[in-house]
């Protein structure tokens, strides 16, 4: 078969990584389009994916709205030219393609209040692919969900091994206790509204008698916080995340990410996530604070406690055992779905019926 992929975020790039490596060595030509978005252009290189740029992260709606035409035009051209059997993922700009090539469109999404993409996407669908977890009812035949996460994709034992190398790169050792801060930079179309620390500086002093601080984020940080930054090469950060003691930041897929690798994470947004918080209720894994009175003074109050107590790290491993057992292998289940699509579909909606 022939596939379409768009990757327009940094995270999809993880999460395809390993699809598309099965698919091409099981036969199947796929074609990349990307959109520029933060590193995705960067770790699409470093993974040695070819691809084409059909767009880029506009902010502002007015913006976004003429570049999704901008992407729309350019997708269609790259599609007409390379004829694919079925399109995946990506923005928006696939899901219109698809319906005018009269091929089909698989549309993943984890994230309930991306409302604009999911208007904008859903219409022109032929399946709309989600977690179990997933808060959004969906009031559409076309609707399948599988039990995982899909952060799942790149951080199962069966693709990640983490490398403790990178802790000589960050000029530590395995006894040295560093935690993660994470900042982002609002300007999604689904972080319309939402905040998350009103006080950046005092978290920073406020964790740093704990262990050493590093800082990962999107926008620029203020003199006083860039000596905090973190320096090693984007690729490697899930290792840095499996070896941190605490993660902490405004970034719902990174906090998953340090539960899914046993690292405790704390998530502090006036938004929420069916799998951030299926990660605290049933697994314990990660602490949400969304309410924008508290959050902040709260989740510092819970970082204090996981930081002061030795036995941590050594209860979340166990946590992620668990969780592990309980989750599917969301690679093997996606490479098997698309390659036996339709049938793959039909099997779903009988068994879903039984």
């Amino acid at each position: 078969m022939r596939m379409m992929i768009g990757i327009a975020h940094p995270k999809q790039v993880h999460f395809w990584k390993n699809i598309i490596k099965n698919l091409i060595d099981n036969g199947h030509e796929v074609k990349i389009v990307a959109w520029v978005k933060d590193l995705t252009l960067y770790l699409l290189d470093v993974y040695g994916f070819k691809y084409e740029v059909v767009g880029k992260n506009y902010s502002g709606l007015l913006k976004k709205a003429y570049g999704m035409v901008e992407s729309d035009l350019k997708s269609l051209k790259i599609a007409k030219e390379f004829k694919p059997d079925i399109l995946l993922a990506g923005s928006p700009a696939l899901a219109h393609v698809s319906k005018l090539l009269r091929k089909p469109y698989i549309y993943l999404i984890d994230t309930e209040h991306a409302s604009l993409a999911y208007r904008l996407t859903c219409p022109f669908s032929d399946v709309i692919c989600t977690p179990s977890c997933f808060k959004k009812r969906i009031n559409s035949k076309k609707w399948i969900m599988f039990d995982g996460y899909q952060e799942l994709a790149y951080l199962h034992p069966n693709y990640f091994k983490p490398d403790a190398g990178v802790l000589d790169d960050l000029g530590l050792d395995k006894d040295d206790k560093f935690i993660i801060v994470r900042f982002v930079s609002w300007g999604a179309s689904h972080d319309i509204g939402d905040k998350g620390f009103t006080n950046k500086e005092k978290v920073i002093k406020s964790l740093e008698k704990y262990g050493h601080i590093l800082i990962t984020s999107e926008r620029k940080l203020s003199p006083k916080l860039e000596k905090y930054k973190i320096t090693i090469a984007p690729e490697k950060i899930h290792s840095v995340l499996y070896f941190a003691s605490l993660y902490m930041g405004e970034s719902a897929p990174m906090a998953a990410e340090s539960a899914i690798l046993g690292t405790p994470a704390i998530f502090v947004s006036t938004s929420k996530r069916g799998y951030t918080d299926e990660l605290e209720s049933k697994y314990g894994l990660v602490y949400n604070f969304s309410e924008p009175k508290t959050m902040e003074k709260c989740a510092l109050e819970k970082a204090f406690e996981l930081l002061e107590s030795e036995n941590t790290k050594k209860e979340w491993r166990k946590k992620r055992r668990e969780m592990l057992k309980e989750k599917i292998d969301v690679t093997a289940f996606m490479t098997n779905f698309i390659e036996n699509y339709p049938e793959s579909f039909y099997e779903y909606i009988q068994m879903r019926r039984c």
